[in-house]
């Protein structure tokens, strides 16, 4: 595929498949869920006054709102707040063949653009976030191939929200062009296994990623000329982007249950699966045995004493799953990094890497769990895949019942109302501006 039909595809009219539309407003919802979670996680308070005091806008023509939040920076500002604040609550989408995540960056963008376009239909915004994804995913697929570190997913999901700012703002394709060779020079390819060894506020670069990403449309806008990406254009790039406007990647995102690694996830449905059929407490489990695939197997060891720590684990999250039946905020920060029952199930649990399950990752999680009971029992679960993609889809019912848990100091008629938007969205006479004026005041706002 020509630079000249990516760009069309950019930032044209699309004729995109409803199913497509309607995973896009599934998305955006859950993302903003997990986004208003992550209010009071000290990543997220520091990185808003960080935008405030140093991002601010130069005027009202190029500020956004700190959504959940009531004050404002310039576009960018906002844009880098948001995304790292949801990049701290590791509950928002992703999709395997990345390694990474989309939204985190794409939905904070979207945003940050729209609040000076007052007439955009919901529709449209719809239209122009699964084109993000459709560009974000090509092009970590593309540097996934051609380097040989695993970045981060702010490394490619600048590129994500360079082509959407340049759809919203109308620009070119010259424009584009340089929009996303900026994108990608100063995108944050940093190593997302040296985070996994070291969990920090860091998280998954999508923070920088959304800040760089918008950048570049602005000073591609005032002229600011960009190296070709090349991730989009070099000639090994072609074969991921042939199937550009036919194959619909956005429908194969998963949503995530829990706010821990997606890595953790299969071992997590797995023991959940034991204990839900079997009807176990921590008492009645002499040990468990957890079998995964290699970067599984490398999240973080023993009790942590952080949320970044916590969610990048595997031990605690099961052992959470275990005492409390759920994972949700609290328990990966505050007082739920200083639980003792949860710190009491640690030395039951052992972590082995199984190379059939590495063999199937990125494109699949895959994890089996054997639970010793104290009477001598051995429960296994069998290989399970984790739930929430096309492999094991959550029920819509579910996903409505995360972003309600998720969103906790909202009010629950502002909740219902965000939730609500998800359908109306998709009518035509709705605009995008409906749900923005439900995200501008702080969280304990009406």
């Amino acid at each position: 595929m020509t630079y000249d039909e990516i760009a069309a595809f950019a930032l044209d009219p699309l004729d995109i498949p409803e199913e497509a539309v309607e995973m896009a407003a599934t998305l955006l919802i859950d993302t903003l869920g997990v986004g208003a979670g992550a209010v009071d996680l000290a990543p997220a308070r520091i990185a808003r006054d960080h935008a405030v005091r140093f991002m601010a806008a130069g005027g009202p023509e190029d500020a956004a709102p700190l959504l959940f939040d009531g004050r404002s920076a310039s576009i960018p500002g906002a844009s880098f707040a948001l995304a790292t604040q949801i990049d701290n609550l590791d509950a928002h989408d992703g999709y395997n063949p990345t390694k990474g995540h989309i939204g985190c960056a794409v939905v904070p963008a979207l945003c940050a653009f729209a609040e000076h376009l007052p007439d955009l239909s919901a529709r449209d915004a719809l239209i122009a976030l699964v084109m993000s994804y459709e560009l974000s995913a090509r092009a970590a697929i593309t540097l996934h191939a051609t380097v040989s570190d695993y970045h981060t997913s702010g490394a490619w999901n600048a590129l994500g929200v360079a082509g959407l700012g340049c759809r919203l703002r109308g620009m070119d394709a010259g424009q584009l062009r340089h929009a996303l060779g900026i994108a990608e020079y100063h995108g944050p390819r940093s190593q997302m296994m040296r985070e996994i060894a070291n969990p920090t506020m860091l998280h998954d670069g999508s923070g920088m990623g959304a800040l760089v990403g918008a950048m570049a449309v602005l000073m591609a806008e005032d002229g600011f000329e960009g190296a070709p990406a090349i991730t989009v254009e070099a000639p090994e790039a072609a074969v991921h982007w042939a199937d550009l406007g036919q194959t619909w990647t956005t429908t194969e995102n998963y949503i995530k249950p829990y706010p821990i690694c997606r890595w953790a996830h299969a071992a997590l449905d797995a023991l959940g699966d034991l204990i839900d059929m079997h009807k176990l407490t921590a008492d009645d489990i002499a040990g468990i045995q957890v079998n995964t695939f290699a970067q599984s197997a490398a999240l973080f060891p023993g009790m942590p004493e952080t949320t970044s720590q916590a969610q990048y684990s595997l031990g605690f999250a099961l052992a959470v799953r275990l005492i409390h039946g759920r994972i949700g905020p609290e328990h990966v920060s505050g007082a739920g990094l200083r639980d003792a029952a949860v710190a009491a199930v640690l030395p039951k649990i052992t972590i082995t890497e199984d190379p059939r399950h590495s063999d199937r990752f990125p494109m699949g999680r895959w994890s089996d769990v054997t639970v010793t009971h104290v009477d001598g029992r051995v429960l296994s679960s069998g290989d399970v895949h984790a739930r929430g993609g096309p492999e094991a889809p959550m029920p819509l019912s579910e996903v409505e019942a995360k972003f309600h848990a998720m969103s906790g100091g909202l009010s629950e008629h502002r909740k219902a109302a965000i939730w609500d938007m998800r359908a109306r969205m998709l009518r035509p006479e709705t605009r995008f501006g409906d749900l923005l004026g439900l995200l501008r005041g702080s969280v304990g706002s009406a």
